[in-house]
């Protein structure tokens, strides 16, 4: 029964625009989407009003794939989701310019409520470091990250035209190293297992991750939902293998996001999961950061969906670790970021 409710669980500026300020908002928001997966979404200012007074500072991106509308897999019928169609998804790299336009179009104190990230390059590409160093140079003030990218992704990765993604490849470890030398946080997604696993399978993308998290200590990065997905259950022990990831000196730039709704229904899924992710978070409250994952939202009850479902996991926080999940880690994590980044783009112009 211990296993059981274990592995259901969490696996485990120098800037001239201040940062919004946290009180009176109940979160800033880590993970959050723009644009789906055919580069439609929400005007910016709408999603302003959206935000309103219930949370301070978002980090900004849209989607770096695009999914093709194949007529002859789907015919007249135009997919906007990965899901609905057997067609490939592609990278596409305007969407960096996209977000970048949006920001700019925002007063400064708009723009103050904002951390956009880059997302739009191909992480099996040796030359996706020159696409963010090109995004950073053309749009200096702006980004302050890089990600959501994924690397393994249910349903997702095998859909990807091209290479296919993986946590060995030296295009990823020098995506990493670029980050931790200019200050970009990473925000990574990456399963935690495969689905539908055999069991005593070897969960070898959790070793694998573990590898990479050590070899970039100099770079900030978050985990983004926990490895979990849909059909990406939490593994045996899970709450371990966060517990000695957040233990380890080699990674204390490690922080995890509990973004997604499809995260949360694994974290309230029983009052003992509830506690024991409860637990977990209260044991390391600098680590976790709140996030959304919504996509282009058009209505504030929707956009706060995945804050409202974890109202049950709040409660069992300590004031400390609730205010830290909430806001404190994001606010520290981006204020760095801002400062570092806005640095390194003053000492390398275009």
């Amino acid at each position: 029964m211990r296993a059981t409710l274990i592995a259901l669980a969490v696996p485990a500026l120098a800037s001239a625009q201040a940062a919004a300020p946290s009180s009176g908002y109940v979160a800033n928001d880590v993970h959050f989407h723009l644009t789906n997966y055919v580069q439609q979404g929400t005007d910016i200012r709408d999603f302003l009003k959206l935000m309103g007074a219930k949370v301070g500072r978002v980090a900004l991106f849209g989607i770096p794939l695009q999914q093709t509308w194949s007529y002859g897999n789907t015919g007249d019928f135009a997919p906007t989701y990965y899901l609905q169609t057997d067609a490939p998804l592609y990278y596409y790299s305007f969407t960096d310019a996209a977000i970048a336009m949006a920001y700019r179009s925002l007063t400064p104190a708009e723009q103050a409520r904002f951390d956009p990230m880059i997302t739009g390059f191909n992480p099996t590409d040796m030359y996706a470091v020159d696409h963010i160093r090109r995004v950073l140079t053309t749009f200096p003030g702006v980004f302050t990250g890089i990600g959501e990218f994924t690397i393994h992704k249910e349903f997702v990765s095998a859909k990807v035209a091209g290479e296919t993604a993986s946590l060995t490849n030296p295009a990823l470890d020098r995506i990493l190293d670029f980050a931790g030398e200019v200050g970009l946080v990473v925000l990574l997604h990456n399963d935690v297992d495969t689905p539908f696993p055999k069991p005593g399978q070897e969960p070898y993308q959790v070793l694998q991750l573990r590898d990479l998290f050590k070899r970039h200590p100099k770079t900030k990065i978050i985990w983004a939902h926990c490895g979990l997905g849909r059909i990406v259950h939490p593994v045996k022990d899970q709450i371990a293998i966060v517990e000695r990831a957040l233990t380890s000196p080699e990674l204390a730039h490690l922080s995890v996001d509990i973004s997604w709704d499809e995260v949360a229904k694994y974290l309230v899924a029983t009052p003992e999961t509830t506690q024991a992710a409860a637990e977990l978070i209260n044991r390391h409250p600098d680590r976790f950061v709140f996030g959304t994952d919504e996509v282009a939202p058009t209505e504030q009850a929707k956009y706060l969906k995945v804050y409202d479902m974890y109202a049950p996991l709040f409660a069992k926080l300590t004031p400390e670790a609730s205010e830290k999940l909430r806001k404190g880690n994001y606010e520290r994590l981006f204020d760095e970021a801002r400062r570092r980044v806005r640095a390194w783009e003053k000492a390398n112009p275009k």
